[in-house]
């Protein structure tokens, strides 16, 4: 017999009862993951677009071309971090994603995936801003580029007033910039196709933290704040 308790009156049962619960929802997460599997297929499924434009970033080791930041390998996962040229330190948000991907570029290379996070801000402040933060992986900026812009995550002055596009429709963006993550693909002989790109929550399966809140009793607790993330700073910027 279930009984009010626990986490603001939340059922509390027996054992019995709670492993016959947790397996009738085993059998919805399964039926999740078959459907996660069938959008992955299909989302590799989807048409490319070839790459006619030349882009030229500034990395650590000098001017490099989008072809020069797939190191060598057939695919490029780029993050679109939130970092205007006049902004004196990264996006939080964009932060408390990136805090996430070090851990994960030792492994990338071993499945043919370079990984690379792009920025408008000059180089200087995103070297500052990364020493700072105490982070590892490929950061380059694109601020001598159109990169941003053709990618949907920067916007001019006049967009920002009037309206843009962004996450494949008109809005009004924030501000210049927004989050994003795109793929890339480069075939043997040099040709290179964008692949994918998704915005917004698009971006949810790259932050380990959130998907690990998510199967905690409270979730991402969020409700009530005056926006979602409200309580992220960077990870140097949290009280005791």
């Amino acid at each position: 017999m279930a009984h009010s308790g626990g986490l603001e009156g939340h059922p509390v049962v027996s054992r019995e009862e709670w492993l016959a619960a947790r397996t009738a929802f085993l059998a919805k997460e399964k039926e999740f993951s078959r459907l996660r599997d069938d959008l992955n297929r299909r989302r590799r499924e989807l048409p490319w677009v070839k790459i006619e434009k030349r882009y030229v970033f500034d990395g650590p080791k000098g001017q490099e071309t989008l072809a020069d930041l797939f190191a060598g390998r057939s695919q490029l996962a780029v993050y679109h971090f939130m970092f205007d040229p006049d902004a004196k330190q990264g996006c939080p948000h964009c932060s408390f994603w990136a805090d996430h991907y070090d851990g994960m570029t030792p492994h990338l290379p071993h499945r043919d995936v370079s990984f690379v996070a792009v920025s408008r801000a000059p180089l200087a402040k995103i070297a500052e801003f990364q020493k700072r933060m105490g982070w590892r992986f490929k950061w380059v900026s694109s601020n001598r580029t159109e990169f941003n812009y053709d990618f949907h995550v920067s916007f001019t002055p006049e967009q920002v007033k009037s309206g843009g596009f962004y996450n494949y429709q008109a809005s009004v963006p924030v501000g210049s910039e927004r989050e994003g993550f795109s793929a890339f693909y480069q075939d043997e002989d040099g040709a290179i196709y964008h692949t994918y790109s998704t915005y917004a929550r698009g971006i949810d399966l790259l932050n380990g933290t959130y998907n690990l809140l998510d199967l905690m009793p409270k979730g991402r607790d969020e409700d009530g704040l005056e926006f979602s993330q409200a309580w992220v700073r960077h990870h140097d910027r949290y009280g005791a």
